[in-house]
């Protein structure tokens, strides 16, 4: 039987020895952001938190600014749809720059609710948000009711095609659609869809096109796709 002295000493040793400490839960985050910078118009400089996701790409400010060099800037009373809509940079530089409607087309609903608080944060009354698919949406458009469409879709996706002749028909003879590829497509190509390469950059991995419909002949229902290396 131990003495008592041993019975206090081990009484007071457990008495001290600190309490284990409960695991304390973190705080759950949300998904990583960055920001997208508005460069023209009436929203200029204007920083935009978007989050980042794998395959989101928003065009560079680079080509942002040649773009709309090339548009002339002043957009007053165009209609655009921004068709695979992302960050949704494209459709608020033109909404910035005074188009009357901006349709902006998204597949993801996380997407989809970002671009709905940023047109918030703006006041932009222009720009309506759907979530759909972009290449049926266009489709859905009565034929040449649009000034502009632009289509930047997921580089690894078989959406080029489709959205071309969709938004081909979207656009009245003499109207745009800015195109967004990995490729530089080919002026055979796009004479078969009635299409113009008025303006091409490449700037890094990206090729931009600002494509003028110029006639009024329907699309075919089937078009080569450009290989690596075609120009305009």
């Amino acid at each position: 039987m131990p003495s008592s002295k041993t019975s206090r000493s081990s009484t007071h040793a457990a008495a001290s020895k600190p309490a284990a400490r409960k695991p304390v839960p973190k705080t759950p985050k949300g998904p990583p952001s960055h920001e997208i910078r508005i460069i023209g118009g009436q929203w200029r400089r204007t920083r935009l938190k978007v989050i980042d996701k794998p395959g989101l790409r928003p065009t560079p400010d680079r080509v942002r600014e040649t773009l709309f060099n090339w548009l002339g800037q002043d957009l007053s009373g165009w209609r655009c749809v921004d068709a695979f809509a992302g960050t949704g940079v494209l459709g608020l530089e033109a909404a910035s720059r005074g188009a009357a409607d901006v349709l902006m087309v998204e597949q993801d609903a996380v997407l989809v609710r970002d671009l709905q608080d940023n047109a918030t944060r703006l006041k932009a009354s222009m720009v309506s948000v759907q979530r759909g698919d972009a290449v049926s949406t266009l489709g859905r458009l009565p034929a040449g009711s649009v000034d502009l469409v632009f289509i930047d879709p997921p580089f690894d996706g078989p959406w080029f095609e489709p959205a071309l002749k969709a938004a081909t028909r979207a656009v009245p003879v003499g109207g745009w659609i800015y195109l967004e590829a990995p490729v530089a497509w080919p002026t055979e190509t796009l004479t078969a869809l009635g299409l113009q390469c008025e303006r091409h950059l490449k700037a890094g991995a990206v090729h931009a096109h600002l494509l003028q419909r110029v006639s009024p002949e329907t699309a075919p229902t089937s078009i080569a796709t450009p290989a690596e290396g075609d120009t305009p």
